[in-house]
């Protein structure tokens, strides 16, 4: 929760030239640049797939045995949510399986193929029965890459939000919402996905909703104001400053694709709770990931008003590689939230390779638009 200024005293009685906004008292942890910078002019590391446990060994010794370019691609992980807030990430990456009847996910196969292989058997992945019970739960991959640092779904929120109260001047935490609903091919025998429909989404709002009161998010209402679309207020400046935006935080869905279903009744995202990952030109356009954009093209989106997403490695192929120019690039694009494996307090074990903002800030102004004003000392956290 955003903590009020105080009241000037005898304001009615001082002339406003008198003024030196540079001096008002401002609570702990804001400066006079909260008034004039917007969430959208700032800058922050996320991380990708954040609640990712990574797979527990033996089950590790049978996939590279199997398929050793796919595990490649999955080894890394990453620490609980809470730790990495305190490290400096303020973005994170949560996948989501609806689970309605619960039970779905209970039974991976994974444990089976260990013990059908005569090997030793890895730590239970759900001691307290959480899978077999109704809600939505966090995985990447149902049967096979399913152990997350937090389980279900709201559980995840929790964490977010005891964080939060304990660092309640922190900028606003951005949390991706991928929706999974794919399923795996029929010879694994693995567990179906269930599909994400307009009432699926209406309850994964609910989820929300149960864990963060309307005070504590940013959501597309609060941006679109008395604007006819989403689209035109973020167009028009219509972020919120980090004067109001602190303490709180944002949610963003991840695929374009399902946008529709989770716009029907909803128009111009009225009445949701997450952010969309919309098009340009649409009245839902509000956030847009970008993960294969140029530099230019990105920057151009953020001169625009939008605020972007993209990632600055992928599949560990720039971390084994030591390659920077993907994170180079990104850093320098102006997208607001800058996706990896490896935030700097989880750097590769194969290079070192890491992403970190310069100076090692948890967030700066904006290289693209940030105003005049702005300040990465005045940040903070």
């Amino acid at each position: 929760m955003i903590t009020n200024r105080p009241a000037f005293l005898r304001l009615a009685a001082l002339s406003l030239a008198a003024f030196s906004f540079s001096t008002l008292p401002f609570a702990d942890g804001q400066t006079a640049a909260d008034d004039s910078v917007h969430i959208n002019q700032i800058q922050v590391i996320g991380s990708h797939n954040s609640y990712h446990a990574g797979i527990a060994p033996s089950e590790v010794k049978l996939m590279q045995e199997k398929n050793p370019r796919l595990y490649q691609g999955l080894e890394y992980r990453h620490q609980p949510l809470d730790q990495q807030f305190d490290a400096g990430v303020r973005q994170i990456e949560l996948d989501v399986y609806a689970d309605s009847q619960g039970g779905r996910f209970a039974d991976p196969l994974g444990p089976k193929g260990v013990a059908q292989a005569g090997l030793p058997a890895d730590p239970p992945f759900d001691p307290n029965g959480v899978m077999k019970k109704p809600g939505f739960k966090v995985m990447h991959v149902q049967d096979f890459d399913y152990r997350s640092t937090c389980q279900p779904f709201t559980a995840c929120l929790e964490v977010v939000r005891t964080w939060s109260h304990a660092h309640p001047n922190h900028v606003p935490v951005y949390i991706l919402v991928e929706t999974k609903q794919s399923d795996l091919p029929p010879q694994y025998h693995a567990a179906t996905a269930e599909k994400f429909t307009a009432a699926t989404f209406d309850a994964l709002d609910a989820e929300i909703r149960s864990v963060f009161p309307a005070n504590e998010l940013i959501t597309p209402d609060d941006v679109r104001g008395n604007h006819a679309t989403l689209e035109e207020a973020i167009l028009n400046n219509g972020w919120p400053t980090l004067d109001a935006a602190r303490g709180k935080v944002v949610f963003l869905m991840d695929q374009r694709p399902v946008g529709p279903v989770y716009l029907e009744g909803h128009p111009s995202l009225r009445g949701r709770v997450i952010f969309t990952n919309a098009k340009p030109g649409e009245p839902d356009a509000a956030f847009i990931e970008e993960n294969d954009g140029s530099k230019e093209e990105i920057a151009a989106l953020v001169r625009k008003g939008y605020l972007i997403r993209t990632r600055t490695d992928s599949d560990t192929k720039e971390a084994r590689t030591n390659s920077t120019t993907q994170r180079d690039s990104a850093i320098a694009s102006g997208a607001q939230l800058l996706s990896t494996d490896y935030p700097a307090s989880e750097p590769a074990s194969w290079t070192g390779y890491s992403v970190s903002l310069p100076d090692g800030v948890v967030a700066r102004c904006n290289p693209v638009n940030a105003p005049a004003s702005c300040k990465n000392a005045s940040l903070v956290k």
